[in-house]
């Protein structure tokens, strides 16, 4: 697992992809920051992470496009796939490698919460909150756009198919909402992405949303783990 990581990690500093998501995540961040907040001396920054869960909604995919369908592409996958290493540390690994391009990109939010503690006094509950928040639901994404690239051998597809994920999971709530059916509606509203990560952004830290979070990357591991099985032995 910690080779193949460490072999992701190198992947995407030797090519433009991880600088291009950081710099992506610095410049719309420090924009947010200094619209939200600076302009208008304001030390509530939920709007800053607000803006940034639609940001890596529609970039994270970027991060996770060219993991597996790259490999696909070049047929290298069934090397990985007969390797001796289980499929679970291989998915393991590359989720961890994008995972951590990701937080390089989302640590900055804690700067800025640094910075505003010395022009005024700050929430840290409600800037530590929206961190949590939007640390767990970038490893939602990740683990997504990882599902999606194992489907397909076009990293533009996997990205495109990642966005539409992510678009899906965050509208749950919209899409349970136009159900005729009361009961199905319902259950369906409870596995809504976006309202866990509300929780969060108010400066409440929920176990259940944390359980929430992780359920929903163990699942997408899951599926990921079983879409190789079946490639092994195709």
């Amino acid at each position: 697992m910690t080779a193949i990581m460490k072999r992701e990690l190198s992947a995407y500093f030797k090519s433009p992809i991880g600088y291009v998501f950081i710099a992506v995540s610095f410049l719309f961040s420090g924009f947010f920051f200094w619209y939200f907040a600076l302009s208008i001396g304001s030390t509530d920054v939920s709007f800053v992470f607000l803006g940034m869960f639609y940001v890596y909604m529609i970039f994270v995919p970027v991060l996770t496009m060219r993991l597996m369908a790259d490999e696909n592409k070049q047929r290298t996958d069934q090397l990985l796939l007969t390797a001796p290493v289980g499929l679970m540390r291989l998915v393991a690994g590359k989720f961890l490698s994008a995972y951590c391009v990701f937080m390089l990109g989302d640590i900055v939010m804690l700067i800025y919460g640094v910075v505003m503690s010395f022009l005024a006094t700050v929430n840290w509950a409600i800037i530590l909150g929206n961190f949590v928040a939007l640390a767990l639901i970038g490893a939602v994404f990740v683990s997504a756009g990882l599902f999606v690239s194992t489907l397909t051998e076009s990293q533009m597809v996997a990205a495109i198919g990642s966005i539409a994920l992510n678009a899906a999971l965050s509208l749950i709530t919209v899409i349970a909402s136009i159900i005729p059916v009361q009961a199905i509606a319902d259950i369906i509203s409870k596995l809504a992405v976006f309202d866990r990560y509300y929780e969060f952004t108010t400066g409440i830290f929920s176990l259940s949303g944390v359980i929430f979070f992780i359920s929903v990357v163990v699942v997408f591991m899951f599926l990921t783990v079983r879409v190789l099985e079946r490639r092994r032995w195709a």
